[in-house]
């Protein structure tokens, strides 16, 4: 494997040297071997759940039928980075410690750049689920800032041990509704009431900035030159977007990159053109850069899927603030987990939608 960089240039010298003392077929010639552009905009994917299908027996195949390691096959197919989620102790061991380790040392061993994903939750972070780690209930604020720091530190930390070294560092998932949710508003890190049934997690969003400011602080102390990026849904509204990154702002919130999630629907051309729209409109009133942290579009159509991402990645592209484009679970289908958001089809083969991760 080859990285793009000076050597690149040497490498074709070389192969079209030997080309062109091929004087007739009885002289062979050799084509270059690939090289994989690494640098620039983030062509991503998130492929957190590759050890658990491949534990489960879940095998990847190129176009042409060859069986494939699963990162090695997303890299051909243009993939320059890769989003790993983290839990704090999840009860299958998927998403914790050493599975991130395991998943983050192949990505880096193939030349891969790295996102760090950190949902600060025994499971699933999201809009409608920002649960506490178990193992972090009954704590105070000062607590709670503490173990976001120390479960930081120590997943950093050995990263760096094995020679790792993200790029980017995402403090939290999807934290609209903010982090470390509470009944209790002194101690609660809503960013507004959420009601679950007949529960009401209270708003503190002093408590959110501060949650972030430690998962950040603790995240600068290891890689003092990663970008952190703080993450929220619906890249589409601009209202939502501009009120989050205005309570960041207000409460000195220490970031470097708005991220979002972006999952179109059949009506996907005014989705992007709102999405678009709107991180030029956060960076020209904020001056964050800013990133597509997950995207996801219905399995089927695969052309559909395709044309989508293709103009996403363009026009993200064209942004020079914009980092780049992270697939959410390309490798998957909706044989597994019944997400029918993936690029791949029940076969282990990518679809045509990967295309749209070729590098140019």
């Amino acid at each position: 494997m080859k990285i793009k960089n000076i050597f690149a240039t040497m490498i074709l010298v070389l192969s079209t040297a030997l080309m062109s003392c091929a004087s007739d077929d009885n002289t062979p010639s050799f084509p270059a071997d690939k090289t994989y552009d690494m640098t620039g905009f983030a062509r991503g994917a998130d492929a957190s759940w590759v050890t658990e299908m491949e534990k489960c027996g879940k095998k990847f195949y190129n176009a042409n039928g060859k069986e494939m390691d699963c990162l090695t096959l997303l890299r051909d197919l243009g993939v320059n980075s890769i989003r790993l989620r983290v839990w704090v102790n999840p009860t299958d061991g998927w998403n914790g410690k050493q599975d991130v380790l395991a998943k983050a040392i192949r990505a880096n061993n193939l030349g891969m750049r790295i996102m760090i994903d950190f949902h600060y939750s025994d499971s699933w972070a999201d809009p409608g689920q920002q649960y506490k780690p178990k193992a972090w209930e009954g704590k105070s604020v000062d607590e709670l800032k503490t173990a976001i720091a120390d479960h930081t530190n120590d997943i950093l930390s050995a990263l760096k041990e094995k020679g790792i070294t993200p790029e980017w560092i995402q403090i939290g998932n999807e934290t609209r509704s903010g982090m470390l949710w509470d009944t209790d508003a002194t101690i609660s890190g809503a960013a507004y009431d959420v009601t679950k049934g007949d529960v009401t997690y209270k708003k503190n969003i002093p408590n959110y900035a501060a949650f972030l400011n430690a998962g950040s602080a603790a995240a600068r102390a290891v890689f003092p030159k990663a970008k952190i990026v703080v993450h929220i849904d619906n890249g589409f509204d601009a209202s939502t977007s501009d009120w989050m990154a205005g309570i960041l702002k207000d409460n000195n919130v220490d970031y470097d990159v708005l991220g979002f999630s972006l999952y179109p629907t059949s009506d996907w051309t005014s989705t992007v053109a709102s999405c678009v729209a709107n991180m030029k409109a956060i960076n020209t009133k904020y001056g964050k850069e800013v990133m597509i942290a997950e995207v996801g579009m219905n399995e089927t159509p695969a052309d559909t899927a395709k044309a989508c991402l293709t103009e996403l990645m363009t026009q993200s592209k064209a942004i020079s603030y914009c980092l780049g484009v992270f697939y959410w679970e390309p490798e998957s289908n909706s044989s597994w987990n019944s997400y029918a958001k993936g690029a791949f089809d029940e076969t282990g083969k990518p679809t045509e939608a990967m295309d749209a991760f070729a590098a140019e």
